[in-house]
């Protein structure tokens, strides 16, 4: 099998599945949706105080978003490695806050979005699609490399599927 192949899928992909919606069931649904929220909020502010410490001038290249996004996905791999892969046991906690919330109130398609229409209504079509196409490589390179290093410095095969 190849690495490709071998890549971890988030189990909670699926939510018709009664078993991939497990950590969701009965009452456990108040405490990922509690760690969700705080560390939504967490990751949110983290990025809004990157914002306010490189600010992109009107009408520059949004570096702070790309900047943002890549690096976000980068942990993504990282912990998805350690949460999925390593065989270590972790608090069920830990996936929903540090990877949807913390890492996805980080991230941001949103901005990303925003910013993509700024650029074309600046007529900026190819500044726009460099933007996109670069955000959305960068954004996958850096999950694979992270994941591909964290594996190696970890000692992890990875997840056969």
């Amino acid at each position: 099998m190849s690495e490709a192949e071998a890549e971890a899928v988030d189990p909670d992909v699926d939510l018709h599945v009664a078993a991939q919606r497990a950590e969701t069931a009965g009452g456990a649904k108040w405490a990922v949706l509690a760690a969700i929220s705080v560390g939504g909020a967490i990751g949110a502010c983290a990025r809004y105080g990157l914002s306010l410490a490189w600010p992109v001038a009107a009408g520059a290249f949004p570096w702070t978003t790309l900047g943002v996004n890549v690096v976000g996905c980068a942990l993504i791999g990282v912990l998805m490695v350690l949460v999925s892969e390593s065989g270590r046991a972790t608090h069920p906690l830990v996936r929903p806050f540090l990877g949807v919330g913390v890492l996805g109130g980080f991230t941001t398609f949103s901005t990303y979005a925003l910013e993509v229409s700024r650029l074309l209504a600046r007529q900026e079509a190819g500044t726009a699609m460099a933007y996109a196409a670069g955000t959305l490589a960068g954004a996958v390179g850096a999950v694979w490399l992270a994941a591909s290093v964290t594996r190696r410095v970890a000692g992890v095969r990875g997840v056969a599927r």
